[in-house]
């Protein structure tokens, strides 16, 4: 038995993108050449863009190929910075990827960026109001803010509209990390952006970065979609395409494969209903097998919905989290304590810490996370697993390491 239920970390990849993945290798031509057959790669290549463009809500232009989320944020946040010298400041909520994170405190390191570190409420959600407080308190040296549509780990959703609107009033350009929201919710640049907003001085949502490999596609692929307002400096310079935001030979193949994942997206709300009822029964069948489970991020209700659909994410108190994930896969089920971007090196969640919890609290977390072919059988086979896992992991305890985070 083999059950995947780790859909945030990565989700397999779609016949129809493999397919066009495959198809689209054995077609030769560099699309910046000027002959027939480099102009055929650059008609695949753009077909791709215009699909992944309508997929997110922006124009094809604004659509810059990358080598994936960690490259596509890493320009965004550096790109905008330095594009906004000599302001210094940069805010960012507690409780983002690392990849913004890490970025965020590599600026700090070499180029003497100054981080204004965001709250997070209890839930994992930035509230606007903290945001205002900042932002009133003087935008003189504020390069750009930075957050997430969704918390990769929690599942909250962010009012990101709102805190773009709040930024926009003061000419602050925002980056979206939406690498964890797309394929899961709606995303529509252009009304988040604003196009042509009054006033805004280039400031408001100006920035989203998603990834291939989270809607099922090839990873390696990702985008920045760059509005057409938005001043920045590349990170790699080279032969100037992608509007010289990212030069390089651009990968055709995987940006058809991208862009066949993308098409697949036209099934999202139901799909999306499905994977709510279905996340809704794993959450009641956790807290029947295990009461003292603590569901982590905003709590369903069938309304207005603050959380991812496919994400569960729980604290099981007494217990390592590491200990019920070795355990679990012993059993067949594939699960995580959060991001798989930390080189495999499993450590406390920073996002729990970033929510006012403990360091015990951070070390017993588990997300459970579905996909668009995850099934009834695959959450009975979890329910069926945990309770026993829950046990073991409980003899075992809490070990005695202490984050050095």
């Amino acid at each position: 038995m083999s059950i995947y239920l780790d859909h945030a970390a990565t989700t397999p990849m779609l016949p129809a993108a493999i397919e066009a993945y495959v198809d689209a290798m054995s077609v030769v031509g560099n699309p910046a050449s000027i002959h027939s057959q480099g102009q055929n790669a650059k008609r695949m290549l753009e077909e791709a863009r215009e699909t992944v463009a309508r997929s997110v809500g922006c124009d094809p232009i604004e659509v810059v190929f990358t080598g994936g989320g960690t490259e596509a944020i890493n320009l965004a946040i550096k790109g905008l910075f330095w594009a906004r010298a000599p302001r210094r400041g940069i805010l960012v909520p507690g409780g983002e990827h690392h990849a913004t994170m890490d970025t965020v405190e590599w600026l700090e390191r070499h180029d003497g960026a100054e981080p204004g570190w965001l709250p997070l409420d209890g839930t994992g959600r930035v509230d606007p109001a903290r945001v205002a407080d900042a932002l009133a308190t003087g935008t003189d040296d504020v390069a750009l803010l930075s957050l997430l549509a969704a918390n990769n780990e929690v599942g909250t959703l962010q009012p990101i509209a709102e805190i773009g609107e709040l930024a926009a009033a003061h000419g602050i350009p925002v980056h979206v990390d939406a690498v964890s929201a797309y394929g899961q919710v709606p995303i529509d640049f252009r009304a988040l952006s604003g196009a042509g907003r009054a006033g805004s001085a280039g400031g408001g949502i100006v920035a989203l970065s998603v990834s291939a490999h989270k809607i099922g596609g090839p990873v390696g692929i990702g985008a920045l979609v760059l509005s057409r307002r938005a001043s920045i400096v590349p990170l790699i310079h080279g032969g100037g395409q992608q509007r010289q935001v990212r030069s390089g030979t651009q990968d055709v193949a995987a940006a058809v494969a991208f862009a066949a994942a993308a098409s697949a997206l036209g099934d999202l709300p139901a799909r999306n209903v499905r994977l709510r009822a279905l996340r809704d029964r794993l959450i009641v069948g956790v807290r029947s097998a295990v009461p003292t489970a603590v569901l982590n991020g905003p709590v369903p209700d069938g309304s207005n919905e603050q959380r991812l659909p496919g994400n569960a994410h729980f604290t099981f108190p007494g217990c390592e989290g590491e200990s019920l994930l070795f355990l679990l896969d012993a059993a067949g089920i594939s699960v995580s304590t959060g991001s798989a971007c930390q080189a495999g090196i499993p450590e406390p969640s920073h996002v729990l810490r970033a929510m006012g919890r403990s360091e015990a609290e951070a070390r017993s977390a588990l997300r459970i996370t579905l996909g668009r072919d995850s099934t009834d059988a695959d959450v009975d086979a979890f329910l069926a697993a945990l309770p026993a896992a829950h046990a073991q992991a409980s003899r075992a305890g809490m070990n005695d390491r202490v984050s050095t985070r």
